[in-house]
């Protein structure tokens, strides 16, 4: 029998996080919003200290396994106790709270997932967060390109290696690069950036490359100013004559035969690891405006009568039904990615499917609530229009929708990208 009851990590880390989210992420909401790119640093200072018990005890698993012991990497059998999980429930929470703060927070974010993904455990230990360093760290993930967004094999960011001085030379211009300026800039920040070691290779050619902060060549050109999530740095950056040291390609250096794709493959995998990650926001964000919709419902005298039968029901608790259904449709399937990642199983089409489930699903949510609510949903009195603004994003990076949906087909179907596109 499946049991879904949460261990008691999880409940302990959801009632210190939902205290976060209410009282110190909800009340700055509309200011951070208003005032973009401005980080909320004393938010920031107070989040590291509670999540910093995480964090040490996940350098604690690495430097087990750097040390050669043994180290339980089933995932157990009980729900949710290591791995992604506590993961995803922090970031449903958080983003609960709201998506724009905390994609503020200093993490290692989709830097992280990359080096976690392809990594070699040298990699994980060098530029994965430790806790000793008494800080956080800011990662992110460089991948799109001006002419280049879903198609990746179109990237035109080079990297040729030295062999005088055996490193990297990169040069191309990234855009959209979400937490970019601070894991650029900060002092402790790592970027992990795709490029082609090879243009005549295709997608083959393509490899991922960590860069950190304040390397010469890496320059910040400016930040977008954008339709939700406003508060997170998204920059578009300039790598010219960009060296680094070899040992910081993630994966194999050598471009495989065209029979052999486990180069492009390797480096994918960051986004079976990230998409949940994803999906997890785009659930909090729903989650925080079908509540309020609820509520405010409530207090005009409308009830949802889950009891009664359809024909019945008015059109306002049909539409919350659906959105209701729709959202927890997302997270059932967010939930199974998630476990099937922390049991070290290829989850590539059920990644795919809680992305695109869930950023529909917020994008649904999000709309229909302002559509209920009326002026006081598009008003800016309440955070209801600023969660439809938030909410978009979620189908649209780290892939968008169409994406993930041609993802899932070709994987069912076995077609390759030239049979489906």
């Amino acid at each position: 029998m499946i049991d879904f009851s949460l261990p008691d990590n999880i409940k302990e880390q959801n009632q210190r996080l939902f205290m976060v989210a209410s009282h110190f992420m909800r009340p700055i909401a509309r200011e951070m919003d208003d005032k973009e790119h401005t980080k909320p640093w004393d938010f920031i200072n107070m989040t590291w200290q509670v999540t910093s018990s995480q964090m040490k005890r996940r350098v604690k698993r690495l430097e087990k396994e750097l040390a050669g012991e043994e180290v339980d990497k089933s995932g157990g059998n009980s729900f949710g106790t290591r791995g992604y999980m506590p993961l995803i429930y922090m970031i449903e929470m958080l983003s609960w709270g709201d998506a724009g703060i905390y994609l503020c927070l200093p993490t290692a974010a989709l830097a992280g997932s990359a080096i976690d993904a392809v990594g070699t455990l040298e990699q994980k230990n060098r530029f994965l967060p430790r806790f000793s360093k008494g800080k956080p760290k800011w990662g992110a993930m460089a991948i799109t390109e001006p002419h280049a967004g879903s198609d990746t094999s179109a990237i035109r960011t080079t990297a040729t290696l030295d062999h005088e001085t055996n490193e990297w030379i990169l040069n191309g211009e990234k855009s959209f690069v979400t937490s970019g300026l601070m894991a650029a800039k900060d002092s402790d920040g790592i970027l992990v950036v795709w490029a082609t070691i090879d243009a005549s290779a295709g997608r083959r050619g393509i490899k991922s490359f960590v860069i950190e902060a304040n390397t010469p060549g890496m320059e910040v050109l400016k930040l977008e100013k954008k339709h939700g999530i406003r508060v997170s740095d998204t920059a578009t950056i300039k790598l010219e004559n960009c060296r680094i040291p070899y040992e910081n390609i993630l994966g194999n250096p050598e471009v495989q035969d065209k029979k052999e794709k486990k180069g492009f493959q390797g480096a994918m995998r960051t986004f079976d690891a990230s998409r949940p990650l994803v999906a997890a926001s785009a659930i909090g964000i729903g989650r925080a405006a079908l509540e309020f919709t609820k509520e405010a419902l409530e207090k005009e005298g409308i009830t949802i009568r889950y009891n009664a039968p359809k024909h019945v029901l008015t059109s306002i608790e049909r539409d919350f039904m659906d959105m209701e259904a729709n959202l927890k449709a997302a997270w059932l399937l967010t939930l199974k990615a998630t476990w099937m990642m922390d049991q070290r199983l290829p989850n590539t089409i059920e990644s795919s499917m809680a992305k695109v489930k869930a950023g529909k699903a917020v994008t649904l949510v999000t709309q229909k609530a302002v559509e209920l609510l009326g002026p006081l949903g598009y008003s800016c009195d309440d955070l209801i229009e600023k969660w439809m603004r938030d909410g978009k994003i979620n189908d649209l990076y780290e892939g968008t929708g169409q994406i993930n949906t041609l993802v899932v087909a070709r994987r069912i179907l076995g077609y390759d990208r030239n049979q489906l596109k």
